[in-house]
């Protein structure tokens, strides 16, 4: 009987698993929070650059930083890929483990290399975060995937703010060690790694294991690829046999090669198909453009507050900081979805003028001397940048597919990298030009100027034509109006005489 009832438990636990969202949901909430609650992240700089790493400021800037830009471009495409290919849990398990690696290294590892590789593994890190958003649409039905995924932002938007509130209070208040700070970080990163184990298998994913039955949804008017895009030579069902036996592994190789082709040119014509359309161009431009600007700033801005006030004559508020910012911007984000604004016409322009908003933020933190002055320009700059990826997320998503949204996701990110590497080695590599701090935001803040001119000029020039087609179908109902209400006026003459 006991045995019985320890059977039927299993099975039920099983059934939990396999049928129900909401375990999948939870663990990775779990794992989303843990991963991002890291009280030590926002004193990473003074850490290394104190007693405890005796780092000088260049070697951090210009040697150990950089590696992180030079790792992430490196792997983010074949991560892209495998992460789809493996099914998202491996790939969100070597997340786990490589936060544990960077953090083990950053306790315990000394000097320029130990950090340099230290770096390497944080590239793998972000990398890799691909696996966590990308794993839950294969595990819940589509018409739960906008509630699982506010969830599984908000989780890490509330892990993020009490990690730095966290960290900030137990080091202004608790005269808390850096050290211990990142101890703290470890443990929490290790329960996220364990979490991982938890999560179930899926069956599918977006591209490689797409069932057969499913078409996603945006796709089902799609044309055709192009002759020149296909491959030479009949197209055949994913699941046509072959003239060779199904159980041969010359069969079973050729059919996983000619799957692979395909999806790999249907994932051309779909990249194809994203960026012919102008509106998706300019916002995805925007988006690749900003994002190079905002990552570099937000790498660097702990060196530039440690320039304005040494750590040695002040007690940081960097977590302080860094939760209010992120606070300010979820919550401008959240108002976007309240405003009545046609952004298909005002966008680009709203695009220009904030762009310029955060030029100025730069400029200031640039030029002054006050660290309060710092912190509030970092502040609005974040917040208003937050509320821009907001609104271009929801631009380019609006008429997307899943999959298609997916890979303008993984090819915008891409060239926002490739951009931020040029930035690095140029600007701060010290094999470039290895520029002192105050310069090199006071060319961040002339990038993002560069930014807010073109979108400013794109869209008045998208404002004014969109007037001019409302004037030109307004116009003829206007003369159809006055051509009736002339007859109308002459029949009332004709009456009363």
């Amino acid at each position: 009987m006991l045995g019985c009832t320890r059977i039927s438990g299993t099975e039920s636990l099983r059934k939990m698993q396999s049928s129900s969202w909401k375990f999948p949901t939870v663990i990775l909430c779990v794992y989303g929070f843990f991963s991002t609650m890291r009280p030590s992240e926002p004193f990473l700089t003074p850490y290394l650059t104190g007693p405890d790493k005796n780092l000088t400021i260049e070697e951090v800037t210009n040697n150990i930083f950089p590696v992180w830009t030079y790792a992430y471009l490196a792997i983010l495409f074949p991560v892209f890929l495998a992460t789809d290919y493996l099914r998202y849990k491996p790939v969100i398990i070597l997340q786990g483990l490589s936060f544990i690696v960077v953090w083990v290294m950053l306790l315990f590892a000394q000097g320029v290399l130990a950090m340099q590789f230290m770096e390497f593994f944080f590239g793998m890190v972000t990398a890799t975060e691909v696996a966590y958003f990308s794993y839950i649409y294969s595990v819940v039905s589509i018409d739960r995937y906008q509630k699982v995924t506010s969830y599984c932002r908000s989780i890490q938007l509330v892990a993020f703010t009490v990690g730095s509130v966290l960290g900030q209070l137990l080091v202004s208040l608790g005269g808390l060690s850096y050290f211990y700070l990142n101890l703290i970080t470890l443990a929490s990163v290790s329960v996220a790694f364990i979490s991982s184990f938890f999560l179930p298998m899926p069956k599918k994913s977006m591209f490689f294991h797409r069932r057969v039955s499913e078409i996603p949804a945006g796709e089902e008017d799609a044309q055709p690829c192009p002759p020149h895009v296909l491959p030479k030579g009949p197209v055949k069902n994913l699941h046509e046999s072959t003239s060779m036996p199904a159980d041969t592994p010359n069969s079973s190789t050729k059919k996983e090669d000619a799957r692979f082709l395909k999806i790999l040119v249907q994932l051309w014509f779909d990249f194809i198909t994203c960026y012919s359309t102008k509106r998706v161009l300019y916002w995805s431009l925007w988006w690749a453009l900003a994002t190079c600007g905002y990552n570099q700033v937000v790498n660097y801005i702990q060196v530039l507050w440690t320039h304005v006030e040494p750590s040695l004559n002040f007690t940081e508020y960097n977590g302080g900081v860094e939760a209010v910012s992120t606070l300010l911007g979820a919550a401008t984000s959240f108002a976007v979805g309240y405003t009545n604004i046609d952004w298909a016409v005002w966008g680009e322009l709203a695009l220009g003028t904030f762009s310029a908003l955060d030029a100025g933020c730069l400029y200031l933190m640039t030029f002054t001397s006050n660290i309060w002055m710092c912190y509030a320009g970092y502040v609005v700059f974040k917040s208003m940048y937050m509320l821009l990826i907001t609104i271009a997320t929801f631009q380019i998503a609006a008429n997307l597919s899943m999959e298609r949204y997916a890979l303008l996701f993984g090819v915008n990110n891409f060239v926002a990298l490739a951009l931020q590497t040029i930035l690095t080695i140029t600007v701060v590599d010290s094999i470039g030009l290895g520029l002192s701090i105050v310069t090199q935001f006071l060319i961040y803040g002339s990038y993002f100027a560069v930014i807010a001119i073109i979108f400013l000029i794109r869209g008045t020039y998208t404002v004014i034509t969109e007037r001019c087609k409302n004037k030109n179908h307004v116009q003829p109902e206007i003369n159809d109006q006055h051509q009736s209400g002339g007859g109308a006026s002459k029949c009332l003459d004709v009456k009363k005489l």
